[in-house]
């Protein structure tokens, strides 16, 4: 059986919990030390996808990288992008200007990728109480970015929403 190998690419601010979703998606593993990634870091991962109208799934490898979120860092991601068919666009809920600069990353996304999927992981949902999270993601989600199609309230602490949103993502990029 042949594997399929696609790129996406995770982008936010710094310390809004980037390595630690794919830390979770990946080894199902959480640690609360903060490590800075410095350029990138490309993670990997076979998943079971079901296409729509397909009788047998599909193994997909996922090629996740794990772009630096300090501004320094900008003039030097659109090359990082390239060849990407997804995002998935990180906030902190803890940390309003995260949620602020959504639309930021994706522009940045989609100028270098105009058909891209992007998918916004809303992270670290543990440490906020329920009725401000949804208010927060109603918030998001009145904004209509560009190709966003899907918003999660994720946490890779507990695991909520985070094998989900991945695997929506490689539904997406296949």
């Amino acid at each position: 059986m042949t594997v399929i190998s696609k790129k996406i690419c995770m982008v936010g601010d710094f310390s809004v919990g980037k390595t630690s979703l794919i830390r979770r998606f990946v080894e199902g593993k959480f640690s609360d030390r903060y490590l800075s990634t410095v350029g990138v870091k490309i993670s990997r991962k076979v998943v079971e996808v079901h296409p729509e109208g397909a009788t047998e799934s599909k193994s997909l490898q996922l090629l996740i990288w794990d772009l630096e979120g300090h501004t320094k860092f900008k003039s030097i991601a659109p090359s990082y992008l390239q060849g990407a068919k997804g995002s998935l666009v990180v906030a902190d809920v803890t940390r309003g200007e995260t949620l602020d600069r959504i639309s930021e990353h994706v522009k940045l996304f989609l100028s270098v990728n105009p058909q891209g999927w992007i998918i916004v992981a809303l992270n670290k949902s543990d440490l906020v109480d329920p009725d401000k999270l949804l208010h927060l993601k109603k918030t998001v989600e009145s904004q209509q970015y560009d190709r966003v199609t899907s918003i999660y309230l994720t946490s890779a602490k507990t695991g909520d929403n985070v094998n989900e949103m991945f695997q929506e993502m490689a539904a997406r990029v296949l």
